[in-house]
């Protein structure tokens, strides 16, 4: 049975085996730059950041500014690592699909059912990312709000997580999924069917992410484990519609 866990190691595996490793150095490339730039930006306003936070904590709530300092740090985290993936992937996108189309034919012996050439892919790929930010921009202005409302905010780390890892599933299953013609609202049904293997997926690529520098290799290897997961748990249903 594959889980999340497997596929990722056997995707990771297998993107830098010979004759794929090749395909993942400008992804990679693309990660760093946006890691050390955003970095640096949240290491030169973080202080700022913390004092107008604490500034708005109501007096009444005072006795819980033990816990409010940490539950910031932590939503902090939870917002920069998303937003941090989220441009990584509206840059990268093309390649990503490019290396899932690589993946999928030699880890499953299929083509994808994509027979749209290399330049209108990646036009399409761009196309599609922008669709992604439609859904999950809003819910992400929602739980930024919430984060800042006392009381509320309380919850917000678990919010901020599990919605993480439903956009984790979304971004990087959707690699497939278009590569084979699944619209993109097809393709939230089909997460929401298999909607544990899709958030264990998601909320392990998000654990991979917060591991620093580490996360610039491994993330070519969520996209292998992505055509895996497509191809074990959730083109069967594709495959039903079409015969």
């Amino acid at each position: 049975m594959l889980n999340a866990s497997t596929a990722l190691l056997r995707g990771t595996r297998l993107v830098y085996s010979r004759g794929l490793r090749r395909y993942v150095f400008i992804p990679i490339l693309v990660n760093l730059l946006v890691y050390v730039s955003m970095l640096h930006y949240v290491i030169t306003h973080f202080s700022g950041w913390l004092e107008g936070w604490m500034a708005m904590v109501p007096a009444w709530l005072d006795w819980l500014s033990w816990l409010i300092w940490p539950l910031f740090m932590l939503s902090l985290v939870v917002v920069v690592f998303f937003t941090f993936t989220l441009v990584t992937h509206f840059i990268a996108a093309p390649f990503y699909g490019f290396l899932a189309a690589k993946v999928e034919i030699q880890a499953t012996g299929r083509q994808p059912l994509d027979d749209r050439g290399l330049a209108r892919t990646a036009v399409d790929a761009l196309g599609r990312e922008l669709v992604k930010l439609a859904y999950i921009l809003p819910r992400a202005v929602l739980l930024f709000i919430i984060s800042w409302i006392p009381g509320l905010n309380l919850f917000a780390p678990l919010l901020w997580a599990l919605f993480s890892a439903w956009v984790m599933a979304i971004t990087y299953l959707d690699y497939p999924m278009d590569n084979n013609k699944v619209t993109f609202a097809e393709m939230r049904k089909r997460l929401n069917a298999h909607w544990w293997q899709s958030l264990s997926y998601g909320g392990l690529v998000i654990l991979i992410t917060w591991l620093p520098l580490a996360n610039l290799f491994l993330i070519p290897g969520a996209v292998a484990g992505a055509v895996l997961m497509w191809d074990r748990h959730y083109r069967e249903q594709r495959d039903m519609v079409t015969q």
